[in-house]
């Protein structure tokens, strides 16, 4: 895909054509680059020019522009300092969309951009856990700017736009093409330093976004999860072949060199000082919680106050530590926020 992503336009079209070879080719020499961009949605900046990222430019197959939503000096200024893609499954589950959510929110927080492809799953989540905290965020879409895909992807790439950008190598409205999200995660991974896989089949589809990292000669990492289930066997088999475990925020940090930022103070624990104050009942329900027991049925089997056990996790959850995902199950908010 790189390679075919690296060819000229005219090898592109000559290759992939077919019969319509002639007609595209008359097509591209009448493009109109006005035309194409839209001022009033998106700014554009050309592979040749100053403020295109260095670590883009290098590459044979770099987009020839990209369109930006958001400052385009914001971009130029997020992409010269310290970049994570977060990635993973669009199906993951509530403990990866957790983790994934938690890393987002630690990294902007630590003042680090999480860079993610516009999709469902870990994607999403680690975009809205840096949007929560107003950090720095850029997300790459499928398609134009104008057309992000659902009423809720457009939400979530106008809150990263506030402190952030979005952006895409197509002109504004262009629908998505069957390649983009695929080359939408190669800008991903070109862009940052460490690229952490949260939650992933082990198939190149879905470890895409770390096998061009490495190409790249990229940091990756990943996060361990439950070794029965088919949602982490992407990470652990990048474990195995000796990626870098990643358990928080605070373990990319050091993977940065930014051990010392505000993000690395609670080193390891999910809930740093946050959990200071809590009662031991509601300390030792997170514990459960996080070590599978994720059902009130479970948690409150041979409990002597099953009232007390339940108002507990009433209580964690209106506080932010707990919260439900598929079919009732709680899920620990706070995973891998350091």
């Amino acid at each position: 895909m790189l390679a075919l992503l690296a060819l000229a336009d005219g090898d592109l079209i000559d290759a992939l054509a077919g019969r319509r070879r002639r007609e595209l080719h008359e097509r591209y020499a009448h493009f109109s680059w006005d035309r194409a961009a839209d001022a009033g949605v998106a700014s554009s900046i050309c592979r040749h020019g100053r403020s295109f990222p260095a670590a883009l430019r290098r590459r044979r197959d770099a987009p020839h522009a990209l369109y930006i939503e958001g400052r385009a000096d914001r971009f130029a200024e997020l992409t010269q300092g310290a970049v994570v893609a977060v990635v993973g499954s669009a199906h993951a589950s509530d403990y990866g969309r957790a983790v994934a959510r938690g890393l987002g929110r630690g990294l902007a927080a630590s003042g680090v951009a999480v860079a993610a492809s516009l999709c469902d799953g870990v994607c999403a989540a680690a975009l809205a856990g840096a949007a929560e905290v107003h950090g720095p965020a850029i997300c790459v879409t499928p398609g134009g700017l104008a057309l992000a895909g659902g009423a809720r992807r457009r939400r979530l790439a106008e809150s990263v736009t506030r402190f952030g950008c979005a952006l895409s190598e197509l002109p504004c409205g262009t629908p998505a093409r069957r390649w983009g999200q695929p080359a939408g995660e190669r800008i991903v991974a070109a862009l940052a330093q460490v690229t952490v896989v949260v939650e992933a089949r082990d198939t190149p589809r879905e470890l895409a976004s770390a096998l061009m990292a490495q190409a790249f000669g990229r940091v990756v990492a990943a996060v361990p999860g439950r070794v029965t289930s088919p949602m982490s066997t992407g990470a652990h088999a990048l474990l195995a072949a000796e990626a870098k475990l990643v358990r928080g925020a605070s373990d990319v940090l050091e993977l940065l060199g930014c051990e010392g930022s505000a993000g690395a103070t609670a080193r390891h624990e999910p809930f740093g000082d946050a959990l200071d104050g809590l009662p031991p009942q509601h300390r030792q329900l997170l514990e459960r919680v996080g070590a599978g027991e994720d059902t009130p049925g479970r948690l409150t089997a041979g409990a002597a106050d099953s009232a007390g056990t339940l108002l507990a996790l009433s209580e964690l959850e209106a506080r932010g530590f707990l919260g439900r995902g598929d079919n009732g199950r709680y899920v620990v908010l706070a995973a891998g926020e350091v």
